[in-house]
């Protein structure tokens, strides 16, 4: 098992006490600050980027909760105050990086400590982000510490990824991970590309490892009208994707609709995914005799 560093810190964006879409059953998850992916279309834009103290958050905050301190000579640094925040988000939309002046930083110990505060309700934790794993040794650490406590190794611990991390990161993470989800936003490199702003082949290659080891959870598809290819121009499955999910065996498929949710810049224009889209798209998944494919209960 992973050494367990309990004084081992990431940047946190966000905690969900209790999730039931993170995952099976009742999950705290915690939102990890910074992605290695541009989507476009992403709709936690403030998670992506870190914060570089300009300090242009701090003229639109209403409530005073964001100042400029002065550390080390030369060095300010933006400090939030959570007990005057009302959480307008006016500093989110100000951002020019796409970050979140409203991070908090945590150690593996605290993190432990939130999860025993809830524990009885939990099922277990779900590490998302940004992209969780570019904090790769915090959840390391994380993970082998809830193995390593008599009190949370029941709780299962997930990762939800965009799948970029190399194979020596995943062989590193997976003696304590119990599973994880990823997400594929396009088939054909070129189109993953524009979608994501990075190409596919880690995350074919990240798919396929966690299947062979028996821990990827679900698979996600993102359908986006007009840009998305999981279908050919006769609207059946692409006859190489329908292949390569065969091959990855009987795994969970969730789709999701592309919604304007949170989105900023030019994916702010790009038409909603319908219910007959998406329905069209499982029975043709269906049809190719893949895993188990569920939809979103409302779009």
């Amino acid at each position: 098992m992973a050494d367990v560093l309990p004084t081992r810190s990431a940047l946190v964006s966000r905690v969900l006490p209790f999730s039931c879409v993170d995952g099976p059953g009742n999950r705290l998850v915690l939102f990890l600050q910074g992605c290695n992916f541009r989507c476009p279309g992403c709709h936690n834009p403030h998670t992506i980027g870190l914060c570089d103290d300009c300090g242009d958050c701090i003229a639109v905050c209403p409530s005073g909760a964001l100042t400029l301190t002065e550390g080390r000579p030369g060095k300010c640094s933006v400090r939030w105050q959570a007990a005057l925040c009302t959480d307008c988000d006016a500093c989110l939309d100000a951002c020019p990086r796409s970050a979140n002046p409203k991070i908090a930083t945590m150690t593996v110990t605290e993190v432990l400590n939130l999860l025993r505060r809830y524990s009885p309700l939990l099922s277990g934790i779900t590490v998302s982000g940004g992209e969780a794993t570019t904090q790769l040794p915090f959840v390391v650490a994380l993970f082998a510490a809830i193995k390593a406590a008599p009190d949370l190794a029941h709780l299962t611990c997930l990762l939800d990824s965009n799948g970029s991390l190399a194979e020596s990161g995943w062989q590193r993470l997976l003696p304590v991970l119990d599973g994880a989800m990823l997400d594929l936003k396009g088939w054909r490199d070129s189109v993953h590309h524009s979608l994501t702003g990075y190409g596919r082949e880690r995350v074919l290659a990240s798919l396929q490892l966690l299947a062979r080891h028996g821990k990827l959870t679900e698979l996600r598809l993102l359908h986006v009208p007009g840009k998305s290819d999981f279908l050919d121009a006769n609207g059946e499955l692409d006859a190489d994707l329908a292949a390569f999910l065969q091959q990855l065996g009987p795994v969970p498929i969730r789709l999701n609709g592309f919604r304007h949710h949170g989105v900023r810049g030019e994916a702010a224009q790009w038409p909603e995914a319908t219910r007959s889209e998406l329905e069209w798209l499982a029975s043709r998944l269906r049809a190719a005799g893949v895993g188990a494919v569920t939809l979103p209960p409302l779009i």
